[in-house]
């Protein structure tokens, strides 16, 4: 087994013949992070409907939360005098918060961008908000990450190429400031974010300047809004060979089954995505078969879990029939117990990933799960 080891606490653990995957692990303030990794999305310092000691059980070892969120409501303030989001949440371990770039962009209708950040209004009460690359690093040092984010913009899909190009120019130009606002501070560990939309030589330039700035990882953004799932391969795929290997690469917002089984062959080391514990609360649930919706009919007098071979504390408790009942009668229990499946799912996964990396067989799990995977297209479960 190879070692890499660097100064930014990124270690490579061993590397997948015939693939571009690998297992690593990142050293942060509050523990270490075995990748690839999960993260899991705590918008409101919150995975809902799960107690942080349930997602610990389940395996859990990082947390993303959301800037934006946290400082509308409650404020930085308040979490700052609480002695930061690990106390106020009770989480333990490591955090990663995202800078708001992507919130003011999707939420925020009515925003302005200057070179000096961005003016928006508040989805909560209409309040107008200025945001800087300055501002978000302190935020977010407030808040206590253990591994931030720079300020960006996130490029739409379709987007002209004179746009794309002025929005990677002020991307990059805010990532300086970042950086000098975070200075000479060992914490938190600080990720660039490439952008460039599907113009590769705009994601080269932005890749190699934010390689010369020296950030302790690098975050692949812009993607998951709008463009064709090849787009997306191509635009990672490419990405990927412009960031440096001995530090970690973050997929921002990607994280369907499909996606980790697709872009961790590639070299993908973090992922993130909302969609198991939205999706749980909207009755969809994953088997190694692919989605199952409990809405349907069919599940009214199954007497079988989610997923036989599962092991999570749903599957062995209770039946498709009663998971249905619950989220047809609308229960929060529903919401809880799909949840708790949906994410015991997310972490095996991972699990299963990284020990076929260890045993060089990634590109041989990945075909089995695609043919699993793929077989549920033709049959409704």
């Amino acid at each position: 087994m190879s070692s890499d080891t660097n100064r930014q606490g990124f270690e490579i653990l061993c590397r997948d013949q015939g693939t571009q995957g690998r297992c690593g692990l990142i050293t942060t303030p509050h523990g270490m992070v075995h990748t690839p990794a999960f993260m899991p999305v705590g918008t409101q310092a919150t995975v809902k409907g799960m107690t942080p000691e349930e997602l610990e059980e389940l395996g859990v070892e990082i947390l993303l939360c959301n800037t934006y969120h946290l400082y509308l409501r409650p404020g930085e303030e308040v979490i700052a005098r609480v002695g930061g989001l690990h106390r106020f949440m009770n989480w333990n371990g490591p955090i990663l918060t995202d800078s708001g770039g992507f919130q003011v962009f999707s939420l925020s209708p009515l925003r302005r961008i200057s070179e000096e950040g961005i003016v928006f209004r508040s989805h909560l009460d209409g309040s107008e908000q200025f945001l800087s690359p300055e501002d978000a690093i302190r935020i977010q040092r407030r808040l206590g990450a253990d591994i931030a984010m720079c300020l960006d913009e996130c490029i739409p899909f379709p987007a002209s190429y004179s746009y794309a190009q002025e929005s990677t120019a002020r991307t990059l130009r805010w990532a300086r400031r970042c950086k000098e606002a975070l200075g000479a501070q060992p914490e938190p560990l600080l990720f660039g974010i490439v952008q460039g939309g599907t113009f590769e030589d705009l994601r080269r330039q932005c890749a190699e300047e934010l390689v010369n700035m020296r950030f302790s990882g690098y975050a692949i953004g812009g993607l998951s809004v709008g463009e064709p799932h090849e787009e997306r391969i191509r635009m990672v795929e490419f990405t990927i060979n412009h960031l440096p290997e001995d530090l970690p690469r973050y997929l921002m917002g990607v994280g369907a089954p499909e996606d980790l089984l697709t872009f961790v062959p590639l070299g993908v080391d973090l992922f993130d995505c909302v969609i198991p514990t939205r999706c749980a609360r909207n009755g969809l649930t994953f088997t190694r078969f692919g989605k199952l919706d409990i809405r349907h009919a069919v599940h009214k007098y199954a007497e079988t879990p989610i997923d036989e071979e599962c092991g999570c504390y749903t599957c062995r408790r209770y039946s498709r029939a009663y998971l249905r009942h619950l989220h047809m009668a609308k229960e929060i229990l529903s919401a809880r117990l799909l949840t708790l499946h949906n994410l015991y799912y997310y972490m095996k996964l991972m699990a299963r990933i990284r020990e076929a990396i260890h045993q060089g067989q990634l590109k041989a799990f990945q075909e089995e799960f695609f043919r699993d995977w793929n077989a549920q297209k033709a049959q409704a479960l």
